[in-house]
């Protein structure tokens, strides 16, 4: 079999496939892909749940550099949107929130292999709190190429009413902080991406669609890679710290492909008493979906669905927790060998006060 080689960077080649008869139409479909990693804290010192210990972050940047073509998150996002290829198996690296340890910790290593990064700040507490960047870091870490984008002002809880507040009254108080924060991060930096990474991952429908009558890219918190026909108000990431730290489990996340959903009967993740058991169809028409060895999990644990020609659904047959929880559903490419297709849903749920925890 002859090896043909696709896609080239200065003196590394990114990737190669062996030739056969189907290799335009798997480049073509792997090409319209990327996969988004978030971290937090690179520390030894900080809590698990968020951090990665430096020398593991060293060998997630090791494995990046020898088997994935890392690209800047704005490069990615203006291909896909412009349904522009990428080359196969990108990755783009984002971290949440400003912590001090990053530059400490995580620059020197991305550096190391010339990695593009994005890190989305509160500029409320950069400069405020001691394990926050200063804004003098930032624009000595934005001259060594890193970006950076829109967290919120102060890390609120988006979803989160106040007293005696109504729909349109939340929407005006949270759009005034989001916008005061793209503001100011201009104002820092001279530059505006519109790239929203939500505090804690939550959004809800109304959210999503004032992201996207005000020209924003949103970021979300759940699994999976993203695709040109994906959902650019929640794009998912996945998560690379803590109980997902493990190299040898995210190497499958890596090199997974967006689920090339059409079609989903939940349209806002904000879920209510009466629907904390969803039951969800999706729409999936895409002949190289293995969908009859689909799987899909809710909290760790293989649940029920069924599969259509075009279609699966789920029941989540236990009340969806307070808080932030997800079901995901992988099927295999019936022509990328080892490699999956990921589908992930969230939900949030608010507390007796409507509150959402931490």
């Amino acid at each position: 079999m002859q090896c043909i080689t696709t896609w080239f960077s200065p003196g590394k080649i990114l990737g190669f496939v062996l030739g056969c008869v189907c290799f335009a139409t798997v480049a073509q479909e792997n090409t319209d892909n990327a996969v988004i990693l978030l971290y937090h804290h690179v520390s030894d010192e900080t809590p698990k749940s968020t951090s990665i210990s430096p020398d593991l972050f060293a060998e997630h940047m090791a494995y990046l550099d020898k088997h994935h073509h890392v690209m800047p998150l704005q490069e990615a996002i203006k291909k896909l949107q412009q349904k522009q290829p990428l080359p196969d198996k990108t990755v783009v690296i984002t971290f949440d929130d400003g912590y001090v340890n990053i530059l400490e910790n995580g620059h020197p290593i991305l550096k190391r292999y010339n990695f593009p990064y994005t890190i989305f700040i509160n500029p409320d507490v950069i400069g405020t709190q001691k394990n926050q960047l200063t804004w003098q870091q930032v624009k000595m870490m934005q001259q060594e190429g890193v970006t950076f984008a829109n967290h919120t002002l102060d890390h609120l809880h988006l979803l989160n009413r106040q007293a005696g507040e109504d729909k349109d009254d939340w929407l005006d108080r949270v759009w005034t902080n989001i916008e005061q924060a793209e503001q100011a991060i201009e104002a820092k930096t001279d530059t505006s991406f519109k790239f929203l990474a939500y505090p804690f991952g939550e959004y809800n429908q109304t959210l999503a669609e004032k992201l996207a009558d005000e020209g924003y890219v949103g970021f979300a918190q759940y699994s999976g890679a993203i695709s040109s026909i994906s959902d650019f108000t929640t794009l998912p990431r996945f998560p690379a710290a803590g109980n997902y730290a493990r190299l040898e489990t995210l190497k499958t996340k890596l090199n997974s492909l967006a689920m090339p959903v059409t079609k989903s009967s939940i349209k806002n993740p904000e879920i209510k008493d009466k629907q904390r058991k969803p039951q969800v169809t999706v729409t999936v028409p895409a002949d190289d979906v293995a969908l009859n060895q689909l799987n899909c999990f809710f909290q760790g644990e293989i649940i029920a669905h069924q599969v259509q020609q075009q279609s699966f659904e789920y029941t989540v047959e236990q009340a969806l927790p307070v808080g932030r929880s997800r079901v995901n559903c992988t099927a295999p490419s019936k022509q990328s060998k080892g490699r999956y297709y990921w589908y992930s849903q969230p939900f949030f749920v608010a507390d007796e006060k409507g509150r959402y925890p931490d």
